[in-house]
């Protein structure tokens, strides 16, 4: 059973770091072509490390019952990990078209096409009430303006977690910080 359990977590290992080297080149690439986001992004990409990325997700308790929501997705890192490692379904929501494309193909090369979607559209409109799980990495003014759509359009228990920023002055229901000093913020939705 060791031996296992051995082989399926360097499976996951791998995967990551296939994913991460998958990513990186995608990334390298987003600048080129004529498509740009359909509105000015509130936010410009900058990648989530792959570490921090896993350390939100097991913050969250992200498991396979789990639909996991990245708005401002970006490369789609967080979505592809949560289907691969957790076995959760996801979906990014980006505004960036190239972005939205780049994590299409990075699912598609890393076999969780099918566990995942990403939207290209605006985080503050799109539908997010199917998510048990949100993921950001934005700012303390996206966050805050974003406030009132999480605890509107999540279900009680629903959990967020949030890279660097709060939201607000809701307080996290747990913050910890990671080996490289980021801060990450856990909230869970209350009971109407």
């Amino acid at each position: 059973m060791a031996c296992i359990q051995s082989a399926l977590f360097s499976a996951a290992l791998f995967s990551a770091a296939v994913f991460v080297s998958i990513a990186e080149g995608w990334a390298a690439n987003a600048g080129h072509g004529n498509q740009g986001p359909a509105r000015t992004p509130d936010i410009y990409f900058a990648p989530t490390r792959q570490s921090v990325a896993d350390a939100m997700l097991t913050l969250a308790r992200v498991g396979r019952g789990d639909v996991v929501y990245d708005l401002g997705s970006g490369d789609g890192r967080i979505v592809v990990l949560a289907a691969q490692k957790y076995g959760a379904r996801g979906v990014g929501v980006e505004l960036d078209p190239r972005l939205v494309e780049i994590s299409r193909q990075i699912a598609r090369e890393g076999a969780v096409g099918d566990k995942v979607a990403f939207i290209e559209g605006d985080l503050f409109t799109a539908d997010i009430s199917e998510a048990t799980v949100v993921t950001l990495y934005l700012s303390s003014s996206v966050n805050r303006r974003l406030e009132p759509k999480l605890r509107g359009e999540l279900s009680p228990g629903a959990r967020i977690v949030s890279h660097q920023f709060p939201i607000g002055d809701w307080i996290p229901n747990e913050t910890i910080r990671v080996d490289d000093g980021t801060d990450l913020f856990l909230w869970i939705v209350p009971a109407r």
